[in-house]
């Protein structure tokens, strides 16, 4: 009868610091600031704006904002992105170089932008300060969550190239 009271409590010693280590780990994370923190998170209807879903404990994540103006064809603004390579904050060039209220994507009609970017900040060491990308936003419409937002870059920062697709992510483009 003693045997099983000590492997009681050589169990319950055991669970003790695994739940502790497993709260630490959760706090630490919920709380964990990123690269990204500087540039806000804007949510409601921006002149445009997105994020790409929870930012702790994604293997990459995106979000950024701006002001446009569709009569002009102009746009500007701010893009954070961190993956495992490093953190890369953009400035968006001032031409819009493409929009549409009728757009299909996905499988759903939407709102599309399409934006030329440029690295102003960088962490990835193959990543330079000037380089160039463009970005496409999409963002669904009639209450279906399938937006989207897809970067493109030159060979040197190709990994930075990321596609963000699903109900995670919270696009807003604005209509024509």
């Amino acid at each position: 009868m003693q045997g099983h009271h000590i492997i009681g409590r050589i169990g319950l010693a055991a669970l003790v610091p695994m739940a502790l280590l497993a709260t630490l780990g959760m706090t630490g994370s919920a709380s964990a600031a990123t690269s990204c923190s500087e540039i806000p998170t804007v949510y409601g209807i921006p002149p445009w704006g997105f994020h790409t879903g929870p930012f702790s404990g994604a293997s990459s994540f995106a979000k950024g904002h701006g002001n446009i103006n569709l009569q002009a064809n102009t746009v500007s603004g701010v893009i954070c992105q961190q993956d495992r390579a490093g953190t890369i904050i953009m400035s968006v060039e001032h031409h819009l170089l493409y929009h549409s209220h009728y757009a299909m994507m996905w499988g759903y009609p939407g709102n599309i932008m399409k934006i030329k970017i440029q690295v102003t900040s960088s962490t990835d060491a193959n990543c330079a300060v000037g380089t160039q990308g463009r970005a496409t936003l999409y963002a669904s419409y009639n209450g279906v969550r399938s937006d989207s937002v897809q970067f493109f870059f030159p060979a040197a920062c190709k990994d930075q190239d990321h596609l963000y697709h699903g109900s995670q992510v919270n696009n807003q483009v604005p209509p024509l």
